[in-house]
């Protein structure tokens, strides 16, 4: 997994709302300095992600816990895989269960979410990610994204203009917008446009832009956009994705097809850390 910048805060951050000042009470009254082995079982089926960041949650708590991994990010884990054995303090150990699962838990489903979508557009359309994700955790979701097969749209509002629908209104339209930040930016940043019609698509064209988003269109009019596009731009199918939709809307011709559920609508993948027998 790449290292993050805020992956170590993010686990402090993470621990310290579980310990509190006092630390895990319970272990503590229980065990001393206890040796013993754990496994990480997947109850789940789907596309693991964030096993090294469980591995740092543990050595966060203890450096001297070893984690042997059988999976790596990425590959497809179904219901009683061993994941990964946890050897070291038991007291350490289960006072880092919770976070370290939590962490592969958000990023595991991220990633199983992002090939639902991958699986049904058949390698029609490349399956992008959105803003929407959890706050501080960014970097990490669109890395479950990559594991899950698709690909990242901007990381934020500072490496890719992306002129929506508020921007065009409050502009006055898209040729005033595009005008204003080329007179900025110059050619510095991608351009895309969001467009909610053929009239809008036309404007996009003729001002040269990146690409242009074809935000909530029904899939007829998502045809007659790529055709007018022509190659000239990339584009881009957006709005209230969803798995079976994937399909007829790669089929309209569409570069991207961009969905934020793939980051903000999942489910947790459920994993479960069991002493070994």
């Amino acid at each position: 997994m790449p290292d993050f910048t805020n992956t170590g805060i993010l686990i402090d951050i993470a621990l310290q709302e579980d310990l509190g000042d006092k630390g895990d009470i319970t272990s503590g009254a229980i065990f001393v300095d206890e040796k013993d082995e754990f496994i990480l079982v997947s109850k789940d089926k789907g596309i693991l992600c964030g096993l090294d960041l469980f591995a740092q949650v543990m050595n966060r708590v203890d450096e001297n816990i070893t984690i042997a991994r059988y999976f790596s990010d990425g590959a497809p884990i179904g219901p009683g895989n061993v994941v990964a054995v946890v050897q070291g303090s038991v007291r350490s150990i289960l006072k880092a269960e919770r976070t370290a699962i939590n962490f592969v838990s958000l990023l595991s489903a991220t990633a199983t979410r992002t090939s639902e979508f991958v699986r049904e557009s058949g390698g029609q359309a490349v399956i992008l990610d959105t803003r929407k994700t959890i706050p501080g955790f960014r970097e990490l979701q669109k890395y479950a994204v990559r594991c899950g097969g698709g690909s990242n749209h901007r990381m934020g509002l500072y490496d890719m203009v992306m002129i929506k629908d508020n921007h065009i209104d409050a502009a006055g339209g898209i040729r005033n917008a595009v005008s204003k930040v080329r007179k900025k930016w110059g050619s510095s940043f991608m351009i895309e446009v969001e467009t909610r019609n053929l009239e809008e698509v036309r404007e996009a064209i003729e001002c040269g832009v990146d690409r242009i988003m074809f935000d909530n269109m029904n899939n007829a009019m998502m045809k007659e956009a790529v055709k007018l596009a022509g190659g000239r731009c990339e584009t881009e199918a957006s709005g209230n994705m969803t798995p079976g939709k994937v399909p007829a809307a790669a089929s309209t011709g569409v570069a991207f097809i961009s969905a934020g559920s793939i980051t903000s609508s999942i489910k947790a993948f459920d994993f479960s850390l069991k002493k070994k027998k």
